[in-house]
């Protein structure tokens, strides 16, 4: 039903390992050299973030790249792929420059990453026109995915509720097209279930894109099962894309079911947790004015310190593994299915370079059995989203 292109688990190399751990010293004391130098290359006719004079790798990143690949569905993409919702800098604080954001994709590239996240809604638009910018050069090597759902100000950028009309979506794709300097969207996903606009519609809208060329491929985010089935039955969808980490696990019950039996892949959207997996955070942790991350009642204080035993947890099998927290929980998703792949976001290289590192990480199936079983023990304590948000998952649309 699936294909893997990735290597099976099992135990890991000592070259990759300490590749990775050797990169990552590296890049938190050179990071600035290193943009740099990948500043420069951007405007060469290709992506080389990466590479130095002549074409020679940089050694900060040279130890660290990504070879596995992963099928959604039809589409090939790497194991591990970008999320470039925090790259406007309006959703965990501002960011270094958009310069930098645009270095750091196309760094991804050279390390090997070929799949690329984006939606309208982020920023808004502004995380579309930093993916454009930066994978412009390397268009016909990468795969874009980006999303429509949003009823978006033109002029103010305020969202004004949900809108999948069809007219709405053609409007929306021909914006995203502009943005990312391309002419076809590689992923198209419905970002949200629209409650007023039957699947049906929606499906039969997106089939006319992919007849028009505009759009290859397309899934939905966060849906209903039912929803999904429907979608299915007009236009085969390719993915389905839901939060899933070791810190939330809802997708395991119904959803990953549905898309094995379907045969759609699935993407992991906060595969760290929204930083928390990776140990970053602590009831200590304060967050910053412009850190939009409290509005999660997980987040609350409280909620911080009763959910740290999944971060000792974390923590200790990292010790055990030679890795780091957020390399174990990017590997257990990976390990769960072959048609997994989680997308964290990230804004710095150093980062870059450890969640790609994860695919270096192996368990075996006892220690796989043994992972699982503790990490279900924990009881993760407040809801992962806000109310408003949380009641936009899940959505059936109406019948036609």
């Amino acid at each position: 039903m699936h294909q893997q292109d990735s290597t099976p688990n099992g135990t890991p190399t000592d070259r990759g390992r300490r590749g990775f751990l050797s990169a990552a010293a590296l890049a938190a004391t050179s990071l600035v050299a290193v943009s740099g130098a990948a500043s420069q290359a951007s405007a060469a006719p290709s992506a080389t973030g990466a590479r130095g004079p002549a074409g020679r790798r940089n050694p900060v990143t040279a130890s660290v790249t990504q070879t596995g690949r992963r099928r959604l569905g039809s589409l090939k993409v790497s194991s591990i792929g970008l999320g470039t919702q925090t790259m406007p800098g309006n959703l965990y604080g501002p960011v270094t420059s958009r310069k930098d954001m645009v270095t750091l994709i196309r760094t991804a590239v050279d390390q090997g990453v070929t799949f690329f996240d984006t939606a309208e809604a982020y920023g808004p638009w502004e995380s579309e026109r930093i993916v454009g910018e930066a994978l412009r050069p390397v268009r016909d090597d990468v795969v874009i995915a980006s999303k429509f759902g949003w009823d978006i100000n033109p002029d103010t950028g305020a969202r004004n509720g949900l809108n999948s009309r069809p007219e709405h979506i053609r409007r929306a794709v021909d914006g995203m097209l502009k943005r990312l300097r391309t002419d076809h969207i590689d992923l198209l996903y419905q970002h949200r279930v629209d409650p007023t606009v039957p699947i049906e519609d929606v499906a039969d809208t997106v089939k006319d894109l992919v007849a028009q060329g505009k759009v290859l491929h397309w899934g939905l985010s966060e849906p209903g099962l039912g929803t999904v089935r429907r979608a299915h039955a007009i236009l085969p969808l390719t993915a389905i894309q839901n939060e899933y980490s070791t810190l939330w696990r809802g997708p395991e019950q119904d959803v990953l079911p549905l898309c094995e039996e379907l045969g759609i892949g699935f993407v992991c959207w906060a595969p760290l947790g929204m930083g928390f997996t990776t140990g970053a955070m602590s009831p200590y942790f304060r967050f910053t004015a412009d850190d939009r991350r409290p509005v999660f009642p997980r987040n609350s204080q409280d909620n911080l310190a009763a959910n740290m035993p999944l971060v000792q947890l974390l923590q200790e099998w990292a010790v055990r593994k030679g890795a780091t927290p957020a390399q174990i929980d990017l590997a257990w998703l990976l390990a769960q299915k072959p048609w997994i792949v989680p997308i964290p976001s990230t804004t710095r290289l150093s980062h870059l370079l450890e969640n790609i590192g994860a695919e270096e990480v192996r368990f075996t199936p006892a220690e796989l059995q043994e992972l699982n079983t503790a990490v279900a023990a924990i009881t993760i304590h407040g809801d992962r989203l806000p109310p408003e948000a949380l009641a936009m998952t899940g959505v059936e649309a109406p019948p036609r």
